[in-house]
């Protein structure tokens, strides 16, 4: 019998043996699915490309070079035509760096997103947890005011808001934090109606505390993973907002460095230069699916019920 088992146990690890290889890759796929790596990159890229953009841009973004008008990227670059300089993402129309007007552009986006979100969370966020606690007639006129928001056409009101106060950053703000609020009011209202129902908030009522402590100190740290999510999911399409109002001429008003306004401006010159508008769409793009990402991350993560994590 022990004769046999031995014979039988050989064959087996002949035939099954070990894989350090594919357990290596397997760790190395579960790692990256556990953790947003990709994701955390391109935001990481755009955080530091904005906060350096002086140090980290190859040229200052307004610097025109006639000469060097629609000048290809230095891979695609022929000898043909001379250049004053290399390009490593080309020249835009007039001459302009596309890589260092990417670079700046970043801070522009950074800035105008985070200033609308930090004033639409706390409008939309609030208006929220008072609909949910107090209800009736309250509750009635806040969610009527975010159906009649909702159903506002949003870029023709920008574009009448920017055509009676002019075009620049200020407005821009102003603009998009009207439209970032209205995010929230739903999402934070459905949470706040579920959780006013537990014990320990029926305990803290019961033992006198005042409304304001009791949707502060036990309702609201509830509510911060739903608050998370959906504010990750707001500022990329803040950005993708900026972009498409700076591509219609309501935004960013040029000179300054501003993704959409750079593909607006490079529209024309597609089949001759199709990197002035091809580059910051591709920036566009990497940054609002990075958030997208990011903000499915932070739900699985944060929800027991939808965490993956251990699969």
């Amino acid at each position: 019998m022990s004769e046999i088992s031995t014979r039988y146990y050989s064959e087996d690890t002949e035939v099954a043996p070990s894989l350090p290889g594919r357990s290596a890759g397997r760790r190395l796929y579960a790692f990256i699915r556990r953790w947003p790596i990709l994701p955390g990159i391109v935001l990481a890229a755009m955080v530091i490309s904005a906060i350096f953009a002086p140090w980290i841009a190859p040229q200052e973004p307004n610097i025109q070079a006639l000469r060097d008008r629609n000048a290809p990227p230095i891979w695609l670059e022929d000898g043909e035509r001379e250049l004053t300089q290399s390009y490593l993402l080309g020249a835009d129309q007039v001459g302009r760096d596309v890589l260092s007007r990417i670079i700046y552009g970043a801070r522009i986006s950074l800035a105008v997103a985070g200033v609308a979100l930090v004033s639409g969370l706390v409008v939309g966020v609030t208006l929220g947890l008072v609909a949910a606690w107090y209800g009736g007639f309250i509750d009635e006129i806040i969610a009527r005011a975010v159906d009649i928001w909702h159903a506002l056409p949003f870029l023709l009101v920008a574009i009448v808001v920017v055509t009676l106060f002019g075009g620049s950053l200020t407005v821009l703000m102003g603009v998009l934090a009207m439209v970032s609020w209205a995010g929230f009011v739903r999402n934070v209202r459905a949470d706040v109606l579920t959780l006013r129902e537990r014990e320990y908030v029926l305990m803290a009522r019961v033992c006198g505390a005042s409304p304001a402590r009791v949707i502060v100190r036990h309702i609201l740290p509830g509510v911060i993973p739903t608050i998370m999510v959906i504010a990750t999911l707001a500022v990329g399409g803040l950005i993708l907002t900026e972009a498409t109002l700076s591509f219609l001429g309501a935004g960013i008003p040029a000179p300054t460095p501003s993704w959409g306004l750079m593909v607006s401006e490079g529209r024309e010159y597609l089949t001759t230069a199709w990197w002035s508008s091809f580059f910051p769409g591709l920036a566009i793009f990497l940054v609002v699916m990075s958030l997208n990402f990011m903000g499915d991350w932070i739900r699985d993560y944060t929800d027991p019920r939808l965490r993956q994590l251990g699969d």
